[in-house]
């Protein structure tokens, strides 16, 4: 990660009048969206309404799940939190290039929230690269008044049950990827963005499983890995509030980014050179 005096909210004055992303950096945001704001407003739901990973597959059902915004909170003390965004005017395949595109530099990454991105960049130390499945991007950023920094290990969609094949072939997107504090050994999360076709656009269905039984070792998937899970889980609980902050957080984050995606795209996109 780079040196912690770098690293600032928004763009300084020599950004804003050097940087070729300038033009697209807006500050100010548009307001949650109403159903969003019902969601914060019900609280925490029945945990049968929002289902568990194991049920990852079904997001390729057509129809929707009984709840598409909201948090819950398992036995285990895990949380889901669900939240959809309506997209006009995108297309899946511009968030396909979006994460592989990103991730390579700050001034990128402070597009999609103004409000709360400081740094991205790729553990790997390449930039630039079509592609993000298989590897890592570290982050800073605020959820809520709390600084983060993040480490998104990027997974196929196979691995969580999807069928990519019919991805593609109803020209849907899935961004899937495992969740953790950046330097730490223990993985915290599961999130799933998925994005289909909608007449005049696109929607994006995200879910997050954190917490609880979600924790785990990196690389230790096992009953060892569930035991010394359930242990780490006990010292680093999610509270409801920190749960529906990442809501507000995914709410305005994808809707801001949606607003500017298809100028963005045209571009910067895969015909064009950064």
């Amino acid at each position: 990660m780079p040196h912690p005096e770098s690293v600032h909210l928004g763009y300084t004055a020599d950004e804003l009048a050097s940087s070729p992303y300038a033009r697209f950096y807006q500050p100010d945001m548009a307001p949650l969206p109403a159903h969003v704001r019902e969601a914060i407003a019900v609280g925490l739901q029945t945990v049968e309404l929002l289902p568990p990973l194991a049920s990852a597959p079904q997001l390729q059902s057509p129809g929707y799940w009984p709840v598409e915004n909201g948090v819950t909170i398992s036995p285990d003390g895990a949380f889901r939190i669900f939240v959809r965004t309506d997209m006009p005017g995108v297309t899946p395949a511009m968030w396909d290039w979006w994460f592989a595109w990103h991730g390579s530099q700050a001034q990128r990454y402070k597009l999609w929230h103004p409000r709360a991105h400081l740094h991205a960049a790729w553990a790997d130390g390449r930039s630039d690269l079509n592609y993000y499945v298989g590897r890592t991007s570290q982050v800073v950023e605020y959820v809520g008044n709390q600084r983060l920094n993040l480490a998104i290990r990027f997974v196929s969609p196979a691995s969580l049950g999807l069928d990519e094949a019919r991805l593609k072939r109803e020209g849907e997107v899935a961004i899937c990827a495992r969740g953790s504090m950046a330097g730490t050994p223990m993985e915290t999360g599961w999130l799933i963005h998925h994005v289909r076709p909608v007449p005049g656009g696109s929607e994006m269905r995200s879910r997050f499983w954190l917490a609880g039984s979600n924790i785990r070792p990196r690389g230790m998937p096992g009953a060892a890995g569930a035991l010394l899970g359930r242990v780490a889980a006990k010292f680093a609980p999610l509270t409801d509030n920190m749960a529906m902050e990442l809501l507000v957080h995914c709410a305005q984050e994808m809707n801001h980014l949606a607003a500017i995606l298809p100028e963005l795209y045209t571009t910067f996109g895969p015909e064009k050179k950064s």
